[in-house]
């Protein structure tokens, strides 16, 4: 396995020349400096030489390595993915079931009267969940500075997320719903769910991408239970009396969650001094890397159209005229899917070309979509076979970065955390898009004369025909980026055996 320094510290009272490591697993191809003391900085930056460095940093290796938790296993590793399993689950579970919220907003004369509420009550969904994945690239070189704040931050994205849901109870205006349920429960959510991310490549090495699946798993658990809590909840008290109750509960919840969610490393320990030497080797390279910038394409094109069903599969139920606990049901049964989708593709990722499986899963869906969401999804059951082969097969996408980040990060914690914000970032523009695409799809004049026909594109009287092929071409056509992707890796391969290096 390779191997790289973590920490290092340097003790006052000691010799200059005593260094205290605090080490976790050598990983040789890192370049980060991410863990090095301000005294054993200057060192290793004196010098521009990529050779030296190196040698600097060998001499480091292998000190003090018993004195952390085990990687991989052990009672930290498992209780702090549990916890951040559950964190996941609550942050992006209020987003990706938002579609029951939806649908009791646009049967609300309160909501619909009011101007261009069919466009504006759809995006706060996507805009809350696109807001949490855009925050990556702004929030994570912050946590990278700032190590020992970064629980704090939970502690204050905990607060905000649950006071932002509990005040939207008392909206009465669209906007208000906008900022408090979309905007501010974002950054709360961001501020809770983005030191995840930096803190699990510290527990997880070589069983990262299982571990990641398990994490993005979270969001499809929330996914299935939240749509089957929130009909009897809304039909008892109301969607506003029901945020209140969720409110309070998630804060219930996240109580005796957040002292699990720590890094490995001491934190009190941790020293940071920018960015690692000119001439190091891998500073950077994955920024030249042509096959990360076609992922990212494919990863940003895959999020315009992903989000499209889970925001509008209970209304798509509601005009098939299902109750509105059936409706629910769709929902539910497509993130219970996804559940076993991620932890799948995860574990896959660990061992499997990540090109093959993202053309594998983009094409597939694409069928899915056109087959089973066009032509069979008429009736209850063709509707709910449709959301549990979407959410299982288009589902496990995230859990597939491991794939392809592990290859430039060489498990450089530093550089999978900035990796991995990038490809949030992209993820969610593609969600934030989706939401006014989508919209305006559903809006598009339709055939309101005829009956309501024989297949799903006829459902609404044709009003999802347009979004039906909106999904399924945008899903064909990340596949045919993704065989572009796939076949400059083999090409690489062939030049490069073992390789996986940038161009």
């Amino acid at each position: 396995m390779m191997m790289s320094i973590q920490e290092t510290s340097v003790d006052a009272s000691s010799q200059s020349n005593d260094i205290e490591l605090a080490h976790r697993i050598p990983l040789p191809g890192s370049t980060s400096t991410f863990f090095l003391s301000s005294d054993t900085q200057s060192h290793l930056d004196s010098t521009d030489n990529p050779a030296l460095f190196n040698n600097s940093r060998n001499i480091l290796r292998n000190v003090n390595e018993s004195a952390l938790p085990p990687v991989d296993k052990g009672l930290g590793a498992w209780s702090f993915l549990a916890a951040a399993f559950m964190i996941e689950a609550i942050v992006w579970g209020f987003p990706t079931a938002y579609g029951v919220f939806l649908d009791a907003y646009l049967q609300d004369p309160r909501w619909v009267s009011q101007k261009n509420a069919t466009s504006l009550l759809p995006l706060i969904g996507t805009l809350s969940s696109g807001i949490i994945y855009c925050s990556g690239p702004f929030l994570n070189p912050i946590a990278t500075r700032y190590l020992q704040h970064r629980r704090k931050a939970m502690w204050v994205g905990a607060v905000l997320s649950c006071g932002t849901l509990f005040g939207a109870s008392y909206a009465t205006e669209i906007y208000q719903l906008i900022l408090l349920q979309g905007i501010l429960y974002a950054v709360g959510g961001s501020l809770l769910y983005q030191p995840c991310i930096s803190f699990m490549p510290e527990w997880f090495v070589a069983r990262r991408g299982m571990a990641n699946g398990i994490l993005f798993a979270g969001t499809s658990a929330g996914g299935l239970l939240l749509p089957l809590a929130l009909p009897p909840l809304m039909s008892k008290y109301g969607p506003f009396k029901t945020l209140r109750i969720l409110a309070i509960g998630a804060a219930i919840v996240l109580l005796p969650l957040l002292p699990f969610l720590k890094g490995r490393l001491p934190q009190t320990r941790v020293r940071i001094q920018g960015p690692a030497p000119r001439g190091a080797p891998g500073h950077r390279d994955w920024m030249k890397d042509k096959l990360f910038w076609i992922f990212m394409a494919v990863n940003t094109l895959q999020g315009f159209t992903y989000f499209v069903p889970l925001i509008y599969l209970p209304t798509f139920a509601t005009d098939l005229h299902i109750s509105s606990s059936n409706s629910a049901v769709t929902l539910a049964m497509l993130n219970g899917a996804s559940v076993v989708g991620r932890i799948s593709m995860g574990y896959l990722s660990d061992w499997g070309n990540p090109w093959i499986l993202a053309l594998i899963t983009l094409f597939t869906t694409s069928v899915t979509t056109f087959v089973l969401w066009g032509v069979f999804s008429h009736s209850f059951a063709g509707l709910l076979a449709f959301g549990i082969a979407y959410g299982s097969i288009a589902g496990g996408w995230s859990s597939l970065w491991t794939g392809f980040v592990r290859p430039l990060a060489n498990d450089d914690p530093a550089m999978s955390t900035t990796l991995y914000g990038y490809l949030l970032l992209t993820r969610g523009l593609g969600n934030i898009m989706s939401a006014p695409i989508s919209a305006k799809l559903y809006s598009q004049p339709h055939n309101i004369t005829s009956g309501p026909g024989s297949t799903g594109f006829d459902v609404g009287y044709g009003r999802f025909e347009k979004m039906i092929i909106y999904v399924g071409t945008c899903f064909a056509g990340a596949a045919g980026v993704a065989v572009l992707g796939l076949a400059m890796d083999a090409r690489k391969g062939r030049q490069t055996p073992g390789n996986r290096v940038s161009e």
